[in-house]
């Protein structure tokens, strides 16, 4: 939100502040100051000057030689690119050592061979408006000569971020309240607009009907005729331009004034573009309405309207329609004035896309007991700048909502929380009274204290302790040491075990990758091969948009997305991981969800080096190596799956009978779609069965003190029988001397010549340790005959001797 601080001023005097001062009061008060930004003209070297002559520059077609009056009695010559300019004319002229917005600093100089002492400018160079192409042409009756300062204001416009909870902040009235606690000034005028002037009357049927007063139970229209709609005095003008908004007609400027001068939303009517009288009331479905910005939307039954006997107006508290918006031909308009639920207007205006003004403070809550005072301030204006008759009486339909109560505040308590020693209760209360507060009672333990209804945010006996801190200032509360030691629980260990898991594959070069949780459901069709996504997904009531319509059922879509923005960037060696969360529709309609860890990898396991020009390119097997030296995974054993036209090599994996996930190689043509140079390998594997195989901390063992021997086994087996059948063998077999199997060798032969087709020969290194001694030979042949002999027995191995 952008604030003038001239605009404050009206309410408070802050000349004895800095721009820095009221940046720090602001900012330790909990409110956020994201920029600060000096308009107008700073420099006393920028003057009136009179154009008095002006030639074709005589080496530059677009170029004019002007003489110029600056007043001091000798014409001056500037060389000028503009051409909206005439003679007679005044424009504001820098002079040499003028220093201009952005640090510009106007010399003597030449253009093209001709001497130019100083600059003629536009508004935007000198801080006053936007570009119009075009010198600033000022009024012809300022006097020469005089610095421009002295005859236009600058001022100072503060951008804040105000928090959602505080929406009293969301206008310089509010902010002025804010900044007179905290710096003890007094308020010019109101501190609010709950006691309104004008009489009101219940309407009638025919005047405003409330059909949802869940979303509006509150509504006031008045009506004013014989206006003229015309543009706004320039003291409106400047006002609304010093915060960044454009002055459109005197009637639209008033009510963007309201707003920003008290935080109330207003919207004025053509009245004779009505057919009949307001309805508030929930849109049809597909409803349409044509929207002040263009724009024309389809609305649901849950969006709040206004409307007529004949067609939506205005969609309440975001936009108003165009069909009877004030134009320059409106005599006759109806005010509106009204408070509407948050939430509806939080909903509409977020499905829609449509952020205005108005929607950004009913989001957050306006004052209710502010919406006739809105009306009064808005009308006297109208009254007095465009003219006009209004009606004595606004016609009112509901009753403003009370959101307020009164608080207790716990003076013990709040003492034991702030733990200033010095702060009194009487200084406490001083402030809650700054702050608008009223003490109606209670004793040196409670005291009860009435909130005013802009502060919605004030509930809580703590809320009150909060505010004090905030005003006294937090350096005066000491600092100290409450905390104690918790033991930490299955959420830590949870933690603990991910992160463990994220720095092994950082340590092996893998990056993290973070995708988003929304996805499409081509991205799911064409990622896992799923004909009908709906089925396994979670689809978005609202979505936000059409490529993110859906909660993503696993994260190899989002990796794959990121494999190919990475291909089309011209990388080719990825090693990819992220751990994340899923969303799964079940089978009865319910929903799941599951924290997972996906792997990518293709291209080369290496960077290319001068001793190595072409690494070896990853397969499957690097990616399994990677499954297998994560914590939590021993023996790995794998399932094949069915092959879905979108992966090869489906398998599931497993530790024992503990599921882990899958992994797959995707389709070479999936692949191409992606931009891929190499083949790509994914896995997805659960977080949950990844922690049941994990025992805690590593555990660290003795370097072997004594050396190892090795045996060569060879053996013949069954052309489909897997290789995790051997590796489990091994794995399992009670043999203390044996400390590995390592398979070496795979052999077959399609011919049939030298090995049936129907039978594959392997080669596998057992290795030999004793952790006392060092092995004899006749105990490793032992031991080594042994298990031989026991491969033989457990699988339809056959030893090849």
């Amino acid at each position: 939100m952008q604030v003038s601080l001239s605009w404050l001023s009206t309410h408070l005097d802050l000349s004895a502040y800095s721009t820095a001062q009221l940046s720090d009061l602001l900012t330790f008060a909990g409110i956020e100051v994201e920029g600060i930004e000096e308009t107008g003209i700073a420099s006393d070297k920028v003057v009136v000057a009179q154009i008095d002559s002006f030639v074709q520059h005589p080496n530059a077609d677009k170029l004019s030689v002007c003489q110029v009056d600056d007043g001091s009695g000798t014409l001056r010559q500037i060389v000028c690119g503009a051409k909206n300019f005439k003679q007679g004319d005044k424009v504001p002229l820098a002079l040499p050592g003028a220093i201009l917005p952005g640090g510009f600093n106007i010399k003597e100089g030449k253009l093209r061979d001709v001497v130019s002492n100083g600059m003629m400018c536009s508004g935007k160079e000198i801080g006053l408006g936007e570009d119009t192409g075009g010198l600033l042409i000022l009024d012809p009756s300022l006097p020469t000569g005089k610095p421009l300062k002295e005859i236009m204001a600058s001022d100072t416009v503060f951008d804040l971020e105000i928090t959602p909870n505080r929406s009293d902040l969301l206008s310089h009235l509010g902010l002025a309240r804010e900044l007179s606690a905290l710096t003890g000034l007094p308020l010019k005028g109101t501190r609010d607009h709950t006691a309104a002037d004008s009489k009101t009357r219940p309407a009638q049927e025919n005047e405003v009907t409330l059909q949802a007063t869940d979303g509006c139970p509150y509504y006031t229209a008045r009506i004013i005729k014989g206006i003229k709609v015309a543009p706004s005095p320039d003291w409106l003008k400047a006002r609304l331009e010093s915060i960044g908004l454009r002055p459109i007609n005197n009637i639209v400027d008033i009510t963007n004034y309201v707003l920003m001068e008290m935080g109330q939303p207003l919207h004025a009517f053509d009245l004779d573009k009505l057919q009949g009288g307001i309805i508030v009331r929930r849109a049809a479905e597909g409803e349409k309405i044509l929207a002040l910005d263009g724009t024309e939307p389809a609305l649901l039954p849950e969006d709040l309207v206004i409307a007529d006997s004949q067609r939506p107006i205005a969609i309440a508290g975001v936009m108003g329609g165009e069909e009877t918006g004030v134009t320059e031909g409106t005599v006759n308009m109806l005010l509106e004035s009204a408070y509407f639920a948050p939430s509806g207007i939080r909903r509409t205006s977020r499905r829609l896309g449509i952020h205005s003004d108005s929607s950004y403070r009913f989001e957050r809550g306006c004052d209710p007991h502010q919406v006739q005072g809105a009306s009064d301030l808005a009308v006297k204006m109208i009254l007095e700048i465009a003219g006009g008759q209004a009606e004595e009486t606004i016609a009112v339909a509901g009753v403003a909502p009370v959101l307020v109560q009164d608080v207790t505040l716990d003076e013990d308590r709040a003492h034991r929380l702030l733990g200033i020693p010095d702060l009194k209760a009487e200084e406490a209360h001083a402030i809650l009274t700054k702050l608008g507060l009223t003490k109606i009672g209670g004793d040196a333990s409670k005291t009860v204290w009435t909130i005013p209804s802009y502060r919605l945010d004030l509930v809580r006996s703590v809320d009150l302790v909060e505010e004090v801190a905030r005003v006294v200032g937090l350096d005066r509360v000491p600092s100290r040491f409450t905390a104690v030691m918790a033991s930490g629980d299955a959420t830590d260990r949870q933690y603990d075990h991910v992160m463990q898991i994220r720095q092994a594959l950082a340590n092996r070069g893998l990056n993290e990758a973070q995708t988003l949780r929304l996805i499409s459901t081509a991205q799911i069709s064409d990622s896992l091969g799923n004909a009908n996504p709906a089925a396994v997904s979670v689809a978005l009531k609202n979505p936000l948009s059409e490529d993110l319509t859906t909660l993503r059922p696993s994260l190899i879509p989002g990796l794959l997305a990121t494999a190919a923005l990475n291909n089309r960037q011209g990388a080719q060696r990825l090693r990819f991981f992220e751990s994340g969360r899923v969303f799964l529709k079940l089978p009865n309609g319910q929903t799941r969800e599951e924290d997972r860890l996906a792997i990518l990898l293709s291209g080369p396991v290496s960077a290319s080096s001068w001793h190595s020009r072409e690494p070896k390119t990853a397969d499957i097997f690097d990616l399994r190596g990677l499954v297998e030296a994560l914590p939590g995974v021993t023996t790995l054993d794998t399932k094949p799956l069915t092959d879905n036209g979108t992966f090869l090599l489906h398998s599931e994996l497993k530790v024992g009978n503990r599921v882990l996930g899958w992994i797959a190689q995707l389709h070479p043509a999936r692949a191409r779609q992606l931009d891929a140079r190499n083949l790509v390998y994914v896995v997805e594997l659960l977080l949950s069965a990844l922690r049941q195989g994990s025992t805690g901390p590593a555990k660290f063992e003795e370097l072997p003190r004594y050396p190892s021997v090795t045996r060569d086994v060879a053996f013949e087996l069954p052309a489909d029988l897997p290789n995790t059948k051997v590796s489990a063998f091994f794995t399992g077999i009670k043999e203390p001397l044996l400390i590995k199997a390592d398979l070496f060798d795979v052999f077959s032969d399609s011919t049939g010549t030298k090995l049936a087709t129907d039978r594959k020969s392997v080669a596998w290194t057992l290795t030999y340790r004793a952790s006392d001694k060092t092995l004899e030979t006749s105990e490793v042949d032992t031991t080594h005959a042994r298990i031989l002999a026991a491969l033989e027995k457990a699988l339809p191995a056959t030893i090849r001797r």
